[in-house]
């Protein structure tokens, strides 16, 4: 593997852009603007998502799918969850049977609450699929801080390829044999943020995070367990590595989000200000769905699917959520 298309010119893809370029592959980036492809061929940065980090030199960025993803060795889609369908159905034709198609989206998409390697399968039958997860804030990503992620399919020898691919001395890529728990890991550790968000600027105790860091968990493993993953497997970076970063730091987007909610703005108005797409609020209603049609429960996420996305007022919400019985700690995974 030698050339890597990286599709999605947001933060995260660009800072992918950077990793294998490290890496030693050749890169070609599409991003949806073309002032944003423009931007990156001329002088080397991404103003529009990534502002103020050099890039990689080498990285040739376009408009053109076509033009990304052709003689590539393998893609990286690195676009909005809600919006990969669509991406991935309009780049098919130029998709060749067998070209490796790697999920870098963390949510799950709306009203089917397929996973993203499903969505995938389905849009690109002919690719094998695989997902990349992990704690990677894009701009640590991008600036080659050292940064460790998971890269997980069913075919253990595709995995090992692309992670061999990938692999540099700041970019540390594990493989796992579980899409379906990495996928599930990256999705609802968002919607965890947003909880713990609420709780920081609710003023409601470094406990209460480390409740819902440990609950929000479970819930991720019970989901996880219906869907066919295996829960141990959320022990690794895709699971608790990337709760621990999205949930403990103020960098995280869900969590800044979460914050401002729990100081009483309108998720509607936080929202209307971003350029950047706020993954946790699509996923939590996705997720409270998903767990209504597997028969898992799942509170934290439908307390805050509630408040972000049906109104709910935070302190009832919060109370309900805090007042459910206890129980045995670990009984729907025993």
């Amino acid at each position: 593997m030698t050339t890597a298309a990286i599709i999605g010119g947001g933060a995260f893809g660009t800072a992918m852009a950077c990793a294998a370029r490290r890496a030693g592959l050749q890169v070609r980036l599409w991003a949806r603007e073309p002032e944003v492809a423009d931007a990156i061929n001329r002088g080397q940065d991404n103003p529009f998502f990534l502002a103020g980090v050099p890039l990689e030199p080498g990285i040739a960025a376009t408009s053109s799918l076509t033009e990304a993803v052709a003689a590539a060795d393998f893609i990286l889609l690195a676009v909005p969850a809600q919006f990969l369908r669509g991406v991935a159905m309009a780049m098919a034709q130029a998709v060749p049977p067998g070209l490796p198609v790697v999920s870098c989206s963390k949510g799950i998409e709306r009203g089917s609450c397929a996973l993203m390697p499903e969505v995938i399968a389905e849009a690109l039958p002919q690719a094998r699929v695989a997902v990349l997860a992990g704690p990677s804030f894009a701009k640590e990503v991008a600036t080659g801080l050292a940064t460790g992620v998971t890269l997980a399919s069913s075919s253990r020898p595709l995995a090992g390829e692309l992670a061999q691919a990938l692999t540099s001395s700041r970019f540390r890529v594990y493989t796992s044999d579980d899409p379906v728990s990495a996928t599930i890991g990256g999705a609802f550790k968002n919607v965890l943020a947003i909880a713990c968000g609420i709780a920081i600027a609710r003023n409601m105790g470094e406990n209460v995070r480390g409740l819902l860091i440990a609950r929000g968990l479970h819930e991720m493993a019970c989901i996880a367990r219906a869907k066919g993953g295996h829960p141990v497997n959320l022990l690794g970076l895709a699971g608790s590595g990337d709760v621990t970063l999205t949930c403990m730091g103020t960098q995280s987007r869900n969590t800044t989000f979460g914050i401002a909610i729990g100081e009483g703005r309108s998720p509607k108005d936080v929202l209307a200000e971003r350029k950047v797409v706020t993954e946790g609020v699509h996923s939590a209603q996705s997720i409270s769905e998903l767990g209504s049609r597997l028969g898992v429960k799942v509170p934290i996420a439908q307390s805050v699917h509630q408040i972000v996305n049906e109104g709910a007022a935070v302190d009832a919400t919060f109370a309900r959520l805090l007042a459910q019985p206890a129980g045995p700690e670990l009984a729907d995974l025993v």
